[in-house]
């Protein structure tokens, strides 16, 4: 969430970076402003009168004290008024402060000054690319088929089970999810980063302090009798560890990684973007999320880019990176990359990972700060990546990686699934 600091500084420079987000309600800017100033003034008044009530509730027991009864009795009913006025007073100020938060929760996250402007997926900027591809043979066919032909997922069953976007995995395909999950997971632990087992389901509460309330609401599978959400992402989870927390900054870096399954309503979702495992509603990711120093931050967000990019390159996939234009970025986000792989055989992009820096964002919704030697206390900084979500990085895999013989399984991969070929 943005901070009111943020929007009085330099109002014009905020409503600057919320355009370039795209954000059509700049006028929020002014009323939250506007319903600031009226809020400071409520406040002001009111502690005038509770000032006053003070005053005369010290004066009404010198005077009971001092046996001036008709006095002190005369003075409890200006108490009475002033009560009476003070109570109003409360009422519109928690009015005023509910309209100013409603407002201030809509307000996405000011874009970094690298994002560029744009509208639309396709005016992100393109920072790396490989420039050579899978060269398939003749009978390639795509992933969904390659499933089918091996029995590595039914997509029917699933559908059967509980619906269109939940597969459910067999013999190899399942073996090939198990290793990947144990990959990803291996290499973020030895690039630092500790392991976490979280929740699957999380409260209102940490919904909200991340970002997905109120702007997913809608978007994430929702238990109304008790309240709670089916994680869109294990971002979710773990971030709010650290949710009220104040963190010495000498123990900084936090560097988390955990590996959960993923629930995602896609609503709208259809054609060749929902074919086989291109969208589905629930999917297996490896998450790494990271809590830092805000002058830290972007070289720490170099730092998941590096690690996911290391990924790629070791199951041999072809890829590019993406860093996405204002209006593309999510709620949350000050700058975002993409990772997509090349599938040969759909002849598209697949989006596998983003990577981004929150900056405090976040953290101000998570009341995260850190403090320093002279107890100096400062909104953290928070990042997450996707490393990697499953689904697209299986599909390239069978895809790129297919061959007249059967699926060829990268080396790095070898000692995980325990198998060379898919046949």
């Amino acid at each position: 969430m943005l901070t009111l600091d943020q929007l009085r500084k330099d109002t014009q420079f905020a409503k600057e970076r919320l355009a370039h987000k795209n954000f059509k309600d700049i006028h929020f800017v002014d009323e939250i402003i506007t319903l600031d100033d009226k809020r400071k003034l409520v406040k002001s008044y009111l502690d005038d009168f509770l000032s006053q009530r003070n005053s005369l509730s010290k004066e009404i027991g010198g005077l009971m004290k001092d046996g001036k009864k008709e006095e002190a009795e005369h003075l409890k009913l200006k108490i009475a008024d002033i009560k009476e006025n003070a109570d109003k007073l409360e009422l519109e100020l928690a009015e005023l402060e509910t309209k100013q938060f409603n407002l201030l929760v809509q307000l996405p996250n000011f874009p970094n000054a690298l994002v560029p402007k744009g509208k639309t997926p396709e005016e992100n900027e393109v920072t790396f690319s490989v420039t050579e591809f899978p060269k398939l043979h003749p009978g390639a066919v795509p992933h969904w088929d390659l499933a089918k032909k091996y029995d590595l997922i039914d997509f029917e069953l699933g559908n059967k089970i509980t619906g269109a976007g939940f597969p459910v995995y067999k013999g190899k395909g399942a073996a090939l999810q198990r290793a990947l999950i144990t990959f990803f997971l291996d290499k973020a632990i030895e690039s630092g980063y500790q392991e976490v087992q979280v929740p699957h389901m999380v409260n209102e509460d940490s919904a909200y302090a991340t970002g997905n309330l109120p702007d997913k609401d809608g978007q994430m599978y929702h238990d109304a009798t008790d309240n709670l959400y089916l994680i869109p992402t294990a971002e979710v989870p773990i971030t709010n560890i650290y949710r009220d927390e104040i963190i010495d900054e000498r123990n900084l870096p936090i560097k988390n990684t955990g590996y959960t399954p993923c629930f995602r309503r896609e609503a709208g979702s259809y054609g060749k973007d929902v074919r086989g495992l291109n969208r589905l509603h629930q999917f297996d990711k490896v998450e790494i999320v990271r809590i830092e120093k805000p002058e830290n931050s972007y070289a720490a967000l170099d730092e998941m880019l590096n690690h996911v990019e290391g990924l790629l390159k070791a199951l041999e996939l072809p890829y590019r990176i993406l860093r996405l234009c204002g209006g593309d970025m999510s709620f949350t986000s000050a700058l975002t990359y993409d990772f997509e792989v090349y599938s040969a055989a759909q002849e598209r992009w697949l989006e596998v990972s983003s990577v981004s820096n929150f900056e405090t964002f976040q953290a101000n919704r998570l009341k995260l700060r850190t403090k320093d030697a002279e107890n100096k206390k400062t909104l953290a900084h928070t990042l997450n990546g996707s490393a990697l979500a499953l689904p697209r990085i299986v599909a390239s895999l069978l895809e790129n990686h297919q061959t007249e013989n059967g699926i060829r399984i990268p080396k790095a991969l070898v000692p995980y699934t325990k198998f060379e070929m898919i046949s």
